[in-house]
């Protein structure tokens, strides 16, 4: 298999459609909302956790089995039916269309995996083994969650403010070079990597405020 070209998609406001009820559909879901997405959910069964959504109107739901038509307008496809014949109608009327599509039980079907992520605000962090083993990825993500605790996110946060103002006040870019690779300096990474926020923040700050002297 060739190598796959990795992609951050903005999916804010695209609609993107999941075939399937179930426990792994929902938890698709469920990370397309975090994304921002218009989620339409096609199935002739839902989950309680399902259910819960529709009720909010958290997504756009028509009971029954998929139909070409429920393609209209959408963005991006997961087919997880359960259902071999009808997870490889999707994969072949995705492709007609030219949609990105991922099918759950049988990657290669579709044109794009699912990687496992480390999500901590901002940052995150994606790993995939090209759906060889999923399980190995879930690992490797656990292993990953225990090392970049949520205050990796805060610091992202911070790091992004402050290199907005300096790409936006900084002309030079020899200057602007120099003060951006301040903020990630050793000392400020090995402060984050031991969880000592105060002292990250007040070295960032102090770079900050020494680049305009």
């Amino acid at each position: 298999m060739f190598g796959r070209y990795f992609i951050s998609l903005d999916l804010t406001d695209k609609k993107c459609l999941v075939v399937g009820g179930g426990q792994v559909a929902e938890r698709k879901v469920r990370s397309l909302l975090e994304c921002n997405a218009r989620v339409y959910v096609v199935s002739p069964e839902l989950s309680s956790g399902f259910k819960s959504l529709v009720e909010k109107g958290e997504i756009a739901y028509r009971c029954g089995c998929y139909q070409s038509s429920d393609l209209g307008g959408v963005f991006l496809v997961i087919g997880s039916t359960g259902n071999e014949d009808a997870n490889q109608k999707i994969a072949d009327d995705c492709a007609d269309r030219n949609i990105i599509v991922n099918i759950v039980d049988d990657p290669t079907k579709g044109n794009f995996f699912v990687p496992a992520t480390v999500r901590r605000g901002p940052f995150t962090i994606a790993i995939s083994t090209g759906g060889r083993s999923p399980l190995f990825a879930r690992k490797i993500r656990e292993e990953l969650e225990k090392k970049y605790g949520p205050h990796y996110g805060e610091f992202l946060d911070m790091l992004g403010s402050l290199r907005e103002d300096v790409i936006s006040r900084v002309y030079d870019p020899e200057k602007k070079k120099v003060i951006l690779e301040s903020f990630v300096g050793d000392e400020i990474l090995d402060l984050l990597r031991k969880g000592q926020m105060d002292l990250v923040k007040e070295r960032l700050l102090s770079a900050y405020r020494g680049s305009w002297s």
